[in-house]
């Protein structure tokens, strides 16, 4: 894709994945990787949507594009109407693996009509927009923001979030499974209630995992990562995840599925990233390939060249 440096009137958003959940914090907890959706978009007399990299078979170049309904959603909210863009679409995320990546497109569409309209959003006004969008705030809290995240929407429908930086002695690695689990299918098996006990063994995990990334604490790991909510009744989704969520290695904090799944995301210490490929065999004795990614944590949340 040609450089947008050297295009007249093009600006660029740049949008990481998310990975979500974390293990207990269920709709809650959220964190930004190193992979990124890149649109290049300006204004245009008709609508033009082009597509590369990572799946880009799967990504849209008509109306119904995810980028260009959320921004239609957008102007429609505000009561404007948006004009037609030129929107060039570098995209790096896996798409249905569980890395955000709708949620990263929602994100960029809110931005683009931001711009496009000039209505001068800050970053949580640009969250808010998301978050109502997308019905919670988890992964769009990490796209906005960057690093790790805990977020709610409060009685009035605010998005409320706040950020925390990984811990240095920690780092996270991605194994993402050769198949893709729809959103809808993994939140179709969900109970629609839960039992007292299994909300308090939630909620304690929820404080002990927030109290251990916000100290570097070690020692309430893997048990800060345990989850009753939906890592069990995704599993038989998800070959060999029962399985990955009990590994135990010298180095390995532990597994947790990436948002619905069915990427694994693998809490390990720094310079313990050979602890990911165990996971990685798991898979494998299930008859699945996966491929282990290293993202770094991304500090940022997403960033716009004008």
């Amino acid at each position: 894709m040609p450089n947008a440096g050297g295009r007249a009137g093009f600006s660029t958003v740049r949008v990481p994945a998310s990975s979500a959940n974390l293990g207990p914090g269920f709709d809650a907890l959220g964190l930004a990787l190193e992979i990124f959706l890149e649109c290049r978009f300006r204004p245009a007399a008709e609508l033009s949507i082009r597509a590369c990299g990572r799946d880009a078979d799967r990504i849209s170049s008509s109306d119904d594009n995810l980028i260009w309904q959320t921004a239609l959603a957008v102007a429609s909210d505000v009561g404007r109407t948006l004009p037609p863009i030129e929107l060039e679409i570098q995209n790096d995320i896996p798409i249905g693996k569980g890395l955000g990546s709708s949620a990263a497109a929602l994100t960029a569409g809110v931005v683009i009509a931001d711009c496009v309209l000039g209505l001068g959003w800050d970053a949580h006004r640009i969250l808010d927009e998301a978050a109502y969008i997308e019905g919670h705030p988890d992964n769009v809290a990490a796209c906005v923001l960057g690093s790790i995240v805990a977020s709610a929407i409060d009685a009035e429908g605010i998005a409320r979030a706040v950020r925390l930086d990984l811990p240095p002695s920690f780092a996270v690695g991605v194994v993402v499974p050769d198949f893709i689990l729809p959103t809808s299918e993994a939140r179709a098996v969900l109970p629609v209630s839960y039992t007292r006990q299994d909300a308090i063994f939630n909620v304690q995990r929820s404080a002990l995992l927030i109290a251990a990334l916000a100290t570097g604490s070690v020692e309430v790991f893997p048990a800060a990562l345990e989850d009753r909510m939906h890592q069990p009744y995704r599993a038989p989704l998800v070959p060999g995840l029962s399985e990955i969520l009990t590994l135990r290695a010298p180095g390995l904090l532990g597994c947790t599925l990436s948002g619905a799944g069915p990427s694994i995301l693998v809490f390990h210490e720094r310079g313990h990233g050979e602890v990911c490929s165990l996971a990685a065999d798991e898979f494998a004795r299930h008859g699945v390939s996966a491929e282990v990614l290293f993202p770094a944590i991304a500090h940022e949340g997403f960033t716009l060249t004008a």
